[in-house]
Formats: structure tokens, C-alpha cells, sequence
């Protein structure tokens, strides 16, 4: 039996000091009827969310979430570009946990209707934001990390488990097999990660500019562990995908993961998997019979096909890779490595007397110091709005120091410096060749 709103607004009056409800509403939409939650206006102007769950699973993971809004410090908060809610207190009912937090107001999208481009660039922004956290973040507070290590072995027992109830045909595990196997696919950086998210959790409000994004819900998953995991739902929405994942890629400050979509998708499969396990181990044959039937038709419909690249096709996908991420401006610094490719009768002209003979009878060259006084540091500022409407990071050319000088004359000078430094290098090579000097790492 749900609970009421009064019951609930009774709960934030227990678990907030000097809460003086003067209204409650019911909210919809909070986890497929696991949760039952309530929207309670204060005298002082505020609105709080009270939510408190109805089964054992579901009063889990309010827990979780309770803990891990309490963990995210204001200098946490102030490296995300948008709102996430505050705990206000809790109370204990006679069967769960309720939570009084934050009511962030605006509009969800549903994953199916989300439209490509605009709110979908979005929440790939907003979800790069959060994988940029701090990974200390996470395990200062003791929450879960999972090494890509883990994360194989976990679904490879998945996949026996799924295999041995007899409703896994021969061609879906190889092809799963085959993306577990493939170490190519697991050499990624862990990241904070939301634990699995969706569009559902990403709230909006309108301005006189367009959709900004207002926050982001749904924190009881937070871990460190495969950044991929956030972008299994994208599965679902097939329309979206390419603006949210093109977004994220743009964002992200993390190393280049050129296989992120794939491993996205086989979470995505592997979740018709897992529904097999829960209705097997819940005893459940609806849920049984109706997972056995998606993994036949995922099976169906992905016969033929490589969850992964073919090795002809590494390079472009490479290539697409880089192309999504953005370039640097020109600092003017010149960062070119200069050690190398030089020639010893110019360098002996920059050397006293003393330094030749030295040169001359060691066979060695003098190092000289290293000047560090153009190196720069670039300034952060603050967290801009995530608006749906923001252009994708590109680098212009047009912009860069160096956009005033004649194209030909660059050109020229870069086939003099190119011919230079190869007479150079041939010169220290028969140079290192004639004294049988041999370069050791």
C-alpha cells in the first residue's frame, strides 16, 4: 500500500528541525512505483522532496544516494555545471528510510523522445563533467571502484550463468565471449562514474535562450569504475545517440578511449542478461520468459555483425576519434624536442676553448640548461550553464597567433628548417658512427 502525501510531509516534519509544512503534492515518476514520494512546500518559501521506498532493494538504494549527497562537499559541487540535491534530513518509518532532499523544478525528456542535437549535447556535457570528478572523490568516502579487471570478470560469470540456463544461443556468446576476450576493449581509464544513469535523471528549464540544464539526479550509484556504464542507455535511444556521445567527447578532459561506444553496447546486451538472472532468481517465470525472448531476437537481429571493429577499420575509427577532439589553441610556445638533431661544428662556435678540448677528448657534448621562462599556465574559470544549444569546442585557425602570416612563406620555411635538421642528424649520426659511441636508454 502506497503511502500517502501527509504521511510523508509527516516524515519531513520529523526529519527536518523547524519544518513548518503549509502544502504537499504527490510526485510521479520516481522508479516505476518502487519509490513513493511527495513534493511539501515550507512557510519559508521552500520545497523539498520527501521519498521513502517500498520494498527492501529500492530502501538500498535511497540509503546509498542519502550517503553519497552527503559526500559531494560545496567545493565538490562548485566543479559541476549544474545542480545537484542537498540532504535535508532523514526519518525512519516503521518499515523504510525516508529522504528529504532538494527539489530541483523543471522537465525531464523520456530516453525514447529524446531528439538529436540541443538537450541531447546536454546531458553528453553533463556526464563528461561528472567523469571528470576527481577520483579521490570517491574513495575518500570508501565507495565501490571496480578496475576493468573486475568489470571482465563479472560479466564473464554473466554470461555463464546466462548460458547455462539454455537461453543464450551459441552465436550471442561468441560474440560476447569474443568483446570479454579482447584486451583491446578494456584498456580504459576509470573514472567517477554515476553507476548507470538515463535521460530521466537530467532536468531542464527554459530561459530566454533556450533548454539549460538545470540538474542531475539519481547519485546512489556513484563509484569509480567504466565510464561506459553512463552511456549504456543510449542503446534506447537510437536518435540521441550520436549528438550525446559527439557531446561527451567534446567535454571529457579524460585520455582518448576510442572503444567507449562498443563496451557501452555490450553493457547494453549484457542487460537482457541480467534480466534472465534476476527472473531465474527471483523464481519469476514472466520475467524469465520475457527476457528469453529479447535475447532472441538481440540475437536475431545482430547475427553477422562484429560488436567490435574490424582490424581494417582501426584506423578510421581512430582517426574519427581525434577528429572529436577538440585542438588547443596555439600557445606560441615552441614545445618541438631539440635535442637530438644538431650538428657539433656549429654547437663548438656557442663553447669556450676549454669546452672543445673537452668535447674533443671525451667524444662527448655539453648539455646546456634548459630555459623555462616562456613556459604558461592556463587559468580555469568558472563552470559555465550547460545549454542545449552550446557549439561544439572546435579549434580555428583563424583565431590562433599565427593567423597573420603568409601561408607560403611558412611553408618555405618549414622545407628549409625540415632539410636542415636532416644534414644535421646524418652529421651526429657519422659523428656517433666514427667513435663507436653507442646511445644506451
Amino acid at each position: 500500500m502506497s503511502r500517502s502525501p501527509l504521511t510523508l510531509a509527516a516524515a519531513a516534519t520529523a526529519a527536518v528541525p523547524d519544518a513548518d509544512v503549509v502544502r504537499t503534492r504527490r510526485l510521479g515518476g520516481t522508479g516505476d512505483g518502487r519509490f513513493d514520494a511527495a513534493a511539501v512546500e515550507l512557510a519559508d518559501g521552500r520545497v523539498l522532496v520527501v521519498r521513502a521506498a517500498t520494498d527492501p532493494d529500492a530502501d538500498r538504494e535511497l540509503r546509498d544516494e542519502l550517503r553519497v549527497l552527503e559526500a559531494l562537499t560545496a567545493g565538490i559541487r562548485s566543479l559541476l555545471p549544474f545542480q545537484v540535491p542537498h540532504v535535508h534530513g532523514r526519518a525512519v518509518l516503521s518499515d523504510a528510510t525516508a529522504g528529504v532532499v532538494d527539489f530541483l523544478d523543471g522537465y525531464r525528456v523520456p530516453t525514447a523522445e529524446l531528439p538529436p542535437g540541443g538537450v541531447s549535447g546536454a546531458i553528453g556535457r553533463a556526464i563528461a563533467a561528472v567523469h571528470d570528478l576527481p577520483v579521490s572523490v570517491v574513495r575518500a568516502e570508501g565507495l565501490p571502484v571496480r578496475s576493468p579487471d573486475r568489470e571482465r570478470v563479472d560479466l564473464s560469470r554473466i554470461v555463464d550463468r546466462a548460458e547455462a540456463a539454455g537461453h543464450v544461443g551459441a552465436a550471442l556468446r561468441d560474440r560476447w565471449r569474443g568483446a570479454i576476450d579482447d584486451d583491446a576493449l578494456w584498456r580504459f581509464e576509470p573514472t567517477v562514474v554515476l553507476g548507470g544513469t538515463e535521460a530521466e535523471r537530467f532536468v531542464f528549464i527554459d530561459d530566454e535562450e533556450g533548454p539549460v540544464l538545470h540538474g542531475v539526479l539519481g547519485w546512489g550509484g556513484l563509484s569509480v569504475g567504466d565510464p561506459a556504464v553512463d552511456l549504456t542507455w543510449l542503446a534506447t535511444a537510437p536518435d540521441a545517440a550520436a549528438s550525446v556521445l559527439d557531446a561527451y567527447l567534446q567535454a571529457t578532459h579524460r585520455a582518448g578511449d576510442p572503444l567507449l561506444a562498443e563496451r557501452a553496447r555490450l553493457y547494453a546486451e549484457l542487460d537482457f542478461a541480467r534480466w534472465l538472472l534476476h527472473g531465474l532468481d527471483e523464481g519469476d517465470t514472466a520475467v524469465v520468459d520475457d527476457a528469453a525472448q529479447m535475447l532472441q531476437t538481440l540475437e536475431t537481429s545482430t547475427r553477422g555483425t562484429d560488436l567490435l571493429p574490424r582490424a581494417d577499420g582501426d584506423v578510421a575509427a581512430a582517426v574519427d576519434l581525434l577528429d572529436r577532439v577538440p585542438m588547443r589553441p596555439d600557445s606560441g610556445v615552441d614545445t618541438s624536442m631539440q635535442t637530438d638533431a644538431y650538428d657539433p661544428a656549429m654547437l663548438s662556435s656557442y663553447l669556450s676553448d676549454e669546452e672543445q678540448r673537452s668535447m674533443a677528448d671525451s667524444g662527448t657534448v655539453p648539455t646546456l640548461p634548459v630555459d623555462l621562462s616562456e613556459w604558461t599556465a592556463m587559468a580555469t574559470g568558472e563552470q559555465a550553464p550547460l545549454r542545449a544549444d552550446a557549439p561544439a569546442q572546435t579549434h580555428d585557425p583563424e583565431s590562433s597567433g599565427d593567423a597573420g602570416t603568409d601561408d607560403a612563406d611558412d611553408a618555405a620555411a618549414d622545407i628549409g628548417y625540415a632539410e636542415e635538421a636532416s644534414r644535421a642528424s646524418e652529421s651526429a649520426l657519422r659523428r656517433w658512427s666514427d667513435t663507436g659511441d653507442v646511445m644506451r636508454g
